[in-house]
């Protein structure tokens, strides 16, 4: 029975890959503690934050916006429609800080003083307002997490304990990740000399809280594209379709604010001649905010799974980008410190994403994430062509007419 078993396990190219990646992970963590940072990075003195802050950290925290923009959707706003797609974003926000706490203790120069901010207050310090806020809002999403875990173990006296906080919890999480998400820009603000003026700006924090709402948004969806992938679940599209006109809007005021800001600075002229640092810049603001945009505008984009999770798709790079260019274009075109993430850098990163994506499968598989009974046959009865699609013919994500509209 244990070889029928073994033989009937079928590993894809992208497991085997993300298996060897999570493996290296522990190797390059003792090394990193035993050896320091200069063992495992190309980090120094005058290039101090690297792709590990960049990207693990910076991109980390935005990518993880939905969960509060959602929650607060339909428990603020009551927006009861949204609440099918309410659980997978708590759950993505949630292992998405999990991930970027993690980091932050591989970069970390003393991992071990990490607590303490608890008992060691400074508050004119940007940092220790990012470390409360940080704590505080991975709490909010454990307890937000929380009853998907109690339901699964029929713990029903602790959910009634939950219920009555839900609400409370919501505006705190909004509270919290709005400060967060802005002060994380305004650890830029201090290094005015130590950033291209094509991107160091007074208003970077706003800038940081209104292109992580938009990457909040981008994700869901994305997430919805893969979990239709990995499950053969229908998707969503008609409320994925609503909080795409939205994130229209978004994108629309981050190239107003943005254009805007540089105009008045004067940092428009330093575009041309092209540069391989104005490029960057072009290829940010034109891929990740102006072709989503135009894109997301037409109906016909937003109502079918595969264009609107492509569009979204390129408003999470043009965020990932935006966030690399700060931490790493930006201050390289200034400083003229050169610096390239060495190759344990970007598997450590690259190894935290596939723990993330394995722990979010496992979880999907074993615990109550998705939406079932009542809401599942609400859809098939609004769409009865999806009826007539065997579910094998799902599961390998093809497009359906159901999906399609």
């Amino acid at each position: 029975m244990f070889r029928e078993r073994l033989s009937s396990v079928r590993l894809g190219f992208w497991s085997v890959v993300g298996g060897l990646l999570i493996i290296t992970l522990p190797a390059l963590a003792y090394i990193r503690y035993t050896r320091g940072l200069g063992a495992v990075t190309h980090l120094s003195d005058g290039f101090p934050w690297g792709l590990w802050i960049g990207f693990d950290l910076l991109c980390g925290v935005g990518l993880a916006a939905g969960g509060f923009a959602v929650t607060a959707t339909v428990h603020i706003l009551h927006l009861k429609d949204f609440k099918p797609i309410v659980r997978p974003t708590v759950l993505t926000a949630f292992l998405g800080y999990l991930l970027v706490i993690t980091a932050l203790l591989m970069d970390l120069g003393r991992p071990w003083n990490i607590w303490h901010p608890i008992i060691m207050w400074n508050p004119h310090s940007v940092m220790f307002e990012v470390g409360w806020c940080v704590m505080l809002y991975t709490t909010v999403l454990s307890l937000e997490f929380a009853p998907i875990v109690l339901e699964r173990f029929q713990l029903d006296w602790m959910l009634k304990l939950l219920k009555p906080i839900t609400p409370i919890l919501v505006i705190l999480g909004v509270i919290l990740s709005t400060l967060h998400q802005s002060s994380l820009g305004s650890l830029f603000l201090i290094v005015p000399e130590k950033m291209d003026p094509l991107w160091y700006t007074p208003i970077l924090p706003v800038l940081f809280f209104v292109s992580a709402l938009a990457a909040g948004i981008a994700m869901t969806v994305v997430e919805s594209w893969f979990s239709r992938r990995a499950f053969g679940r229908p998707i969503e599209t008609h409320l994925l379709a609503r909080l795409s006109r939205v994130s229209v809007l978004i994108l629309a005021l981050y190239l107003v604010l943005r254009l805007r800001d540089l105009a008045a600075r004067g940092a428009l002229s330093t575009i041309f001649p092209l540069t391989r640092v104005s490029m960057m810049f072009l290829a940010e603001i034109g891929f990740g905010v102006i072709v989503p945009m135009v894109l997301l505008a037409f109906a016909r984009f937003r109502e079918s799974p595969r264009r609107l999770a492509a569009a979204q798709g390129l408003v999470v790079l043009g965020f990932i980008f935006h966030r690399l260019n700060v931490s790493i274009t930006a201050v390289q075109a200034a400083t003229g410190h050169a610096y390239l993430p060495s190759v344990p850098e970007f598997l450590v990163s690259a190894g935290l994403v596939a723990v993330g994506m394995t722990i979010f499968v496992l979880a999907c598989r074993y615990l109550p994430v998705f939406p079932e009974g009542a809401v599942v046959e609400e859809e098939r009865s609004r769409h009865p062509a999806a009826a007539a699609v065997p579910a094998a013919l799902r599961s390998e994500g093809a497009e359906t007419a159901f999906d399609r509209t």
